[in-house]
């Protein structure tokens, strides 16, 4: 099962952070929330399989400032 670990304010902040938990080693998935016609502007759901959330959460953690 696929939990939110963190809910991005755009496109842009989701894939960075994305490739940071890549970096790590971590699934990840992006799901946009509201309208898609929006496009970049649209807050963005980080998910990660749900055995991996605690190290998802450290790395966030330690990257969102």
């Amino acid at each position: 099962m696929w939990t939110v670990v963190y809910i991005a304010p755009n496109k842009t902040v989701a894939e960075s952070l994305q490739k940071v938990l890549n970096d790590e080693g971590l699934l990840v998935m992006l799901r946009t929330i509201g309208l898609p016609q929006l496009g970049d502007t649209s807050a963005v759901e980080i998910l990660v399989p749900e055995s991996e959330v605690d190290e998802a959460m450290e790395v966030l953690n330690a990257t969102v400032r």
